[in-house]
């Protein structure tokens, strides 16, 4: 079973990506990935109350897309443009360490807790969620 439109839309981005260098493809999807992540984090974090709930969800989105990317046939060039480029910039392993750390020097030991089981194991959930939708599960 494949993702409905999933097979389409990779032939598509594949062949207007054909003659652009790998590292330009990395280059203009880490940049699309890094400013999505920045308006997304900010505006998820406004209403918070000092959990890094912005950097829960932009880990588990970007785990969901990267899951689709390879999980459906999208081939070399959307895979670097999508999958190392904006998922890669999109999704923060660094901000996820730093966020952790900050919970844990403030004395918030079980929201630190919380926030490492929360990205590993919903991050894990949205990968197969994707594997699911694109047939590969």
């Amino acid at each position: 079973m494949s993702a409905p439109g999933g097979a389409a839309v990779a032939p598509v981005l594949a062949s207007a990506t054909a003659a652009v260098p790998a590292p330009a493809l990395v280059a203009v999807g880490g940049a699309g990935g890094a400013v999505a992540r920045h308006l997304v984090a900010s505006a998820v974090d406004r209403a918070g109350d000092g959990f890094p709930l912005g950097t829960l969800t932009v880990n588990v989105l970007g785990s969901f897309v990267l899951g689709l990317v390879t999980f459906l046939p999208a081939g070399g060039d959307v895979s670097l443009l999508v999958g190392t480029g904006a998922c890669g910039a999109f999704t923060t392993f660094s901000s996820f360490s730093v966020a952790t750390v900050q919970l844990w020097d403030r004395g918030e030991r079980a929201r630190a807790a919380a926030f490492v089981v929360a990205n590993t194991v919903l991050a894990g959930v949205a990968v197969g969620a994707a594997a699911a939708l694109a047939g590969a599960g």
